[in-house]
């Protein structure tokens, strides 16, 4: 973020939020990107289909996105970085200006002394922390990234009301079954709320799955940005929501619609059969709750 100059060529260790994030970035600024993932697809938490889409997006940018490629050695010489990676096909030498590593962060706690007050911590260095974000240590609590989980500035804010509630207003919330959406700001954005199909499955639910391309919605049309797709899940028999991803024009916008939903409890037919107003995102809402395919389960 503070490169005085333009790379010629960036390289991003990692498909996550982060490294795609960056990597559409840079590419519009002008540069030669290529998004190198450990695994099969990008977005490691999200569904292949939802995953491949986003993919799909970047190529249409002019990104080189590898997938199932290995970073083995990385050197710089005279200016020139050269990235060893095990792909599918063979070994390939990677060569680019910059190289961004986004494969993840540690935290810094080693530089807190926590062992002077006793505090304890997991294999990866996380402090350990309770729903209530207590520690091992009766009195200290441990708030936002350096516990762990989803490294999202509104997880940091929520932590934050959680001990304002108990601590200073006698409250008892906790960090049990708390929704935690995000937003990929990607072009478009990719808003994700709830369970994916995978979790979903593994977690032995019976649902089914409601799913349609932007191209189908009119405001998207309108605005000439129809790359992208939308995904719901339903439980089939309470009828009640389970998650949603959002891959489109202001995706984060239109998934947020779906999270209170979720958390008014509403069921899946309340957003089906509302009428919303023409021509806007909402309405969209209509279509694809409309779109329910046969049952899935785990």
């Amino acid at each position: 973020m503070e490169l005085e100059e333009l790379p010629e060529h960036l390289i991003i260790l990692g498909g996550g939020y982060v490294g795609l994030e960056f990597g559409q970035m840079f590419c519009r600024f002008g540069s030669q990107v290529t998004i190198v993932q450990r695994s099969g697809q990008l977005l490691s938490e999200e569904d292949p289909d939802v995953a491949e889409a986003v993919a799909q997006i970047l190529r249409e940018d002019g990104i080189q996105v590898l997938l199932n490629a290995e970073a083995r050695e990385a050197r710089q010489e005279n200016g020139t970085i050269s990235l060893h990676v095990q792909a599918p096909d063979g070994q390939q030498v990677l060569r680019g200006s910059h190289l961004l590593v986004a494969t993840g962060r540690e935290p810094n706690t080693d530089a807190l002394n926590l062992a002077a007050g006793g505090v304890a911590v997991d294999r990866r260095g996380y402090i350990v922390a309770d729903e209530r974000l207590e520690t091992n240590v009766p009195g200290i609590y441990a708030l936002g990234d350096v516990k762990g989980g989803p490294a999202f500035t509104h997880v940091s804010y929520d932590d934050y009301r959680i001990l304002c509630a108990n601590l200073l207003e006698g409250g008892e919330r906790t960090v049990h079954d708390r929704p935690v959406p995000y937003v990929v700001f990607t072009d478009p954005q990719l808003g994700r709320v709830g369970l994916t199909e995978r979790q979903a499955r593994e977690a032995g639910r019976r649902f089914r799955v409601a799913r349609m391309p932007m191209s189908w919605v009119a405001r998207a049309v309108e605005v000439d940005e129809t790359r992208g797709l939308m995904k719901a899940l339903v439980d089939a028999e309470t009828g009640q929501i389970l998650g949603a991803a959002i891959l489109g024009y202001q995706g984060g916008e239109i998934m947020a619609m779906i999270q209170v939903a979720m958390m008014g409890g509403l069921p899946y037919t309340a957003l089906r059969d509302a009428v919303f107003t023409h021509p806007t995102l909402s309405e969209a809402l209509n279509s694809l709750f409309s779109s329910l395919e046969d049952e899935g389960s785990g």
